[in-house]
């Protein structure tokens, strides 16, 4: 039996929102910026999926720009605002790599400052620490609300208001909260907003970023000026139509009581198993723990072939063998880092899915221990 439990790498898409991709793939098939009644149809059902992002954001519909996922969200506003200011750019140390790599780059090019802000040890910004590091001559500012491998949440509303009152941009990436926690583009006092649809149970290769009025946001991709010239290129109708419908249809409530029976079962198993961010704030359903004296890619290989699909960090990061930076920032050594893996429950899981993840675990670190000799 094969059981997925990598949600914040993907959900499965919904049946909904699959019914309304197929829909609009064929019902909306002209070009949305043609003039004729096929561009005009095709107008309209773009514009109506931008409207229910609008309303679920409590934004208006010209806030939205629909880009190719959270990726293209995040170097669109990056690139945008860094491009009319000057000053140091704020990102913290726990930051998706969309995001981390993404500023690095910007600020080598722009020769600026790049100021990395701390979190604590269960991942965690400060935000008065965040604050005190920030000041009128700041560029920009970018915290995820919620971090992609923890699943640890973070409080953005002062940080917002802060940045808000010395006129300084504030970006958050919500592509991992959104659909798990409530996500308030007003509340966090955001000027941008990243979200992606795939994470809701929507279409991969859609996304969007929501842009307060009065913010500037400097061209990044040319071309025909779609997307009132902040994103050029012909939108994914079908995309965008399949993200609004999928919107608030994902319920991962239920996945606290499960997340924390299995980790409670866990450590019962395997004491010396460590998770990460446990005492802090997490999004519903995920866990990320440390196997200790065992290789995490490994783990995952063998938990694949007994069928159980789960994550090692980030799997927009695949590939790699450093440890998770996430996991250096909360100041885990890089043996315990290198032996992480993350689960990631879906509204779908029941507890024979947790009891029969812990009893394959086990099964495996047995094997692993018995081929490496130890006892």
């Amino acid at each position: 039996m094969q059981r997925y439990l990598d949600h914040n790498a993907s959900s499965p898409i919904l049946p909904c929102a699959l019914k309304a991709w197929q829909e609009a793939a064929v019902n909306a098939s002209g070009n949305p910026s043609s003039m004729h009644w096929a561009g005009r149809q095709a107008r309209r059902v773009l514009d109506d999926a931008r409207d229910v992002l609008a309303d679920y954001f409590s934004v208006e519909s010209g806030a939205v720009v629909f880009t190719s996922g959270g990726t293209e969200a995040n170097n669109l506003c990056l690139a945008g605002v860094l491009g009319k200011r000057t000053g140091a750019m704020c990102i913290s140390s726990t930051e998706h790599p969309s995001v981390l790599n993404t500023a690095t780059a910007l600020c080598k090019q722009q020769q600026r400052p790049l100021v990395l802000l701390k979190v604590n040890q269960h991942g965690q910004i400060d935000p008065d620490d965040v604050c005190a590091q920030i000041n009128a001559e700041t560029a920009m500012v970018s915290i995820m609300l919620a971090n992609n491998e923890s699943g640890v949440v973070n409080s953005l509303a002062d940080v917002g208001a802060y940045c808000r009152s010395l006129g300084v941009p504030f970006h958050v990436d919500a592509v991992q909260a959104l659909g798990k926690i409530p996500v308030s583009f007003n509340g966090v006092k955001a000027d941008f907003l990243s979200c992606s649809a795939h994470k809701v149970g929507g279409a991969k290769g859609t996304g969007a970023l929501i842009q307060r009025r009065g913010v500037l946001l400097e061209t990044w991709m040319h071309g025909g000026g779609q997307e009132r010239k902040r994103r050029s290129g012909t939108e994914n109708i079908a995309g965008a139509v399949a993200f609004a419908a999928a919107l608030n249809q994902c319920d991962f409530s239920a996945c606290t009581a499960l997340r924390d029976h299995f980790e409670q079962v866990l450590l019962t198993a395997m004491p010396d198993i460590v998770v990460h961010g446990a005492a802090a704030t997490r999004l519903p359903n995920t866990s990320f723990f440390s196997v200790p004296n065992m290789d995490g890619e490994t783990l995952l290989m063998q938990l694949d072939l007994a069928g159980f699909a789960v994550g090692s960090g980030s799997a927009c990061s695949s590939g790699k063998r450093e440890p998770s930076h996430v996991l250096r920032a909360m100041g885990v050594s890089n043996p315990l880092a290198r032996s992480s893996l993350r689960i990631s429950f879906g509204a779908e899981h029941t507890t024979e899915d947790a009891l029969a993840l812990v009893a394959a675990l086990l099964r495996v670190r047995r094997l692993l221990q018995k081929m490496a000799g130890i006892p």
